[in-house]
């Protein structure tokens, strides 16, 4: 297992992507860019291979980053052995690493500024699991996986472009 984060983002995320890359950079951290910019896009396929490197076991953790973190959250936790937590704050980044061991986590590009996106990150990246009584449920989740996902892992080699129109004024 490598200790390299792999990042990812869909058009959404691109600006904070690039924030996030400087910031690992910056900070001695190896990584791997998983794809996406300013291009319009389905955040399921950025969402997979991230994923799909945690739930394989060649990385330990990833980032993904989307308008609000929620969609990257839910592609990701359909991988066995993936707890992507979408964060907003660094109080609960530090919750999901030390209490459900998060190993993908999921920010919105549109949700919060650069200051709180990077201590959210830095806050995350530096804190531990705390084990102890959080390993019970840690393990619940794990018979869960076992019992309700199979072992095939989805995630295509080639990511499909398939042009579509998006208004990045529409209501949210």
């Amino acid at each position: 297992m490598q200790d390299v984060i792999y990042v990812a983002c869909d058009d959404s995320g691109a600006e904070a992507k690039g924030w996030i890359l400087e910031y690992l950079d910056a900070h001695g951290y190896a990584w791997r860019d998983c794809g996406g910019d300013e291009t319009p896009s389905r955040y399921p396929y950025y969402a997979a291979k991230v994923a799909a490197a945690v739930s394989r076991g060649e990385i330990r953790r990833g980032i993904l980053i989307c308008g609000s973190g929620i969609g990257m959250s839910i592609a990701a936790n359909k991988f066995r052995g993936v707890r992507a937590s979408v964060v907003t704050d660094d109080y609960s980044a530090r919750l999901t690493r030390r209490h459900n061991d998060s190993n993908v986590l999921c920010l919105g590009g549109r949700m919060v500024g650069r200051w709180m996106l990077l201590r959210i990150v830095e806050t995350w990246l530096t804190t531990d699991y705390d084990g102890g009584h959080h390993q019970g449920s840690l393990d619940l989740l794990a018979e869960m996986e076992a019992a309700m996902l199979p072992g095939a892992v989805w995630c295509p080699e080639e990511i499909p472009y398939e042009p579509f129109e998006w208004d990045p004024k529409q209501g949210l």
